[in-house]
């Protein structure tokens, strides 16, 4: 508000201009007691340790959520199994709202389908939104339909899941349904539902003993053929420490380090006696990263060895794997655009030196 010049004011005594300090006493005079402060203490030393919620924030060490047990290798398989394929595979998909997108699946001229057929074509919708999505995918040439529903319950404190798989024969039929439950340092999952014509019961849990070491262990029991199935997973999680500088707008170098996710994760499966040892390793940030599979008999000694590479680039994704058989897989994706959702060229190929086959393939994916 604007006071007219011409009303007086008042002031106050908060208006009034702040006393000037005392004056200092001479160099070499002792302070008496008169001029001394109410309070004798000297200031701590400045090496002193200082209370701060940074340094008090550091000192505290929590368990993170360790994530749900069926993803504790998912880097290491994403690493050494690949998708490869032969003949033509085409994805169409159209974003016809912010919240449902259409996808045109076409696979021409391939050998790799149980039936037989040389090509199939597969129609899929999903819809997200902010509670979760449903994804539903029809296959006219099989009379096949499968989908999907995921849903969050109790403000996102746990997720229901629900699967269902129809096809016109009618013996491979299935309706799963799943509840994820979790907090701040562990995760479960209850599974019920029918599969190949039984009853499916099943569980999982996850925790987190310290911020890199989870446990946990499953259970699943199958009526169809009467098998109890259980498994159990360690998961050591590590940061291999990496320094550098970085130049600020000053022109002056400032030492970063930072810290890759890597891990080894070991799990044991009860029922058929194979113990599998995973590892993944960051060697550049968002770059390149490998991964190592191991999977043994401790009875036997029958093993397997599977190593991959993933390899980003500006426009491009590279992606080999080598297993102890000689077999050799390789897939290329290279973006024809630097707009998001340019079109997306894909090469596969697959070498297998002991059974004599070659497989070559290429894809391209529109509106991706």
């Amino acid at each position: 508000m604007i006071i007219p010049s011409f009303l007086p004011v008042f002031g106050t005594k908060c208006d009034s201009p702040a006393a000037p300090p005392p004056p200092l006493p001479p160099p070499g005079a002792s302070p008496s007691a008169d001029s001394a402060p109410a309070s004798s203490s000297s200031p701590p030393p400045l090496d002193a340790p200082q209370d701060s919620i940074a340094q008090a924030a550091a000192s505290v060490s929590s368990c993170p959520n360790p994530g749900p047990l069926e993803a504790a290798t998912w880097d290491v398989r994403r690493l050494t199994s690949l998708d490869t394929y032969d003949g033509v595979r085409v994805d169409i998909s159209k974003q016809l709202s912010p919240y449902f997108a259409v996808v045109h699946s076409f696979h021409l001229g391939t050998s790799m389908l149980p039936d037989g057929r040389n090509s199939s074509y597969s129609f899929t919708t999903q819809m997200n939104d902010e509670e979760g999505f449903s994804m539903a995918r029809v296959d006219p040439e099989r009379g096949s339909v499968d989908g999907r529903i995921h849903k969050a319950l109790l403000g996102g404190a746990a997720m229901a899941k629900l699967q269902v798989g129809l096809s016109s024969e009618g013996s491979n039929d299935q309706l799963l349904g799943e509840l994820d439950l979790g907090a701040q340092t562990w995760t479960a999952n209850l599974k019920y539902g029918s599969m190949g014509g039984g009853n499916v019961f099943g569980c999982n849990y996850f925790q987190s003993v310290t911020p890199r070491l989870a446990m946990g262990g499953e259970g699943m029991y199958i009526g169809a053929n009467g098998n109890m199935l259980s498994s159990y997973t360690a998961k050591y999680s590590f940061h291999p420490r990496w320094s550098g500088t970085t130049e600020e707008s000053n022109s002056k170098e400032t030492n970063v380090t930072q810290e890759f996710p890597s891990y080894v994760a070991a799990t044991y499966n009860a029922g058929q006696g194979m113990l599998s040892i995973n590892y993944k390793q960051s060697i550049t940030p968002s770059r390149v990263n490998v991964g190592a599979s191991l999977e043994c008999s401790p009875v036997t000694l029958e093993s397997q060895l599977v190593l991959g590479a993933e390899f980003n680039l500006t426009r491009s994704k590279m992606n080999v794997c080598v297993d102890g058989t000689g077999r050799i897989q390789s897939v290329l994706e290279a973006k024809l655009g630097r707009e998001p959702g340019s079109p997306a060229l894909n090469f596969a190929a697959e070498l297998d030196h002991g059974k004599g086959l070659m497989r070559f393939g290429y894809g391209l994916n529109i509106g991706s």
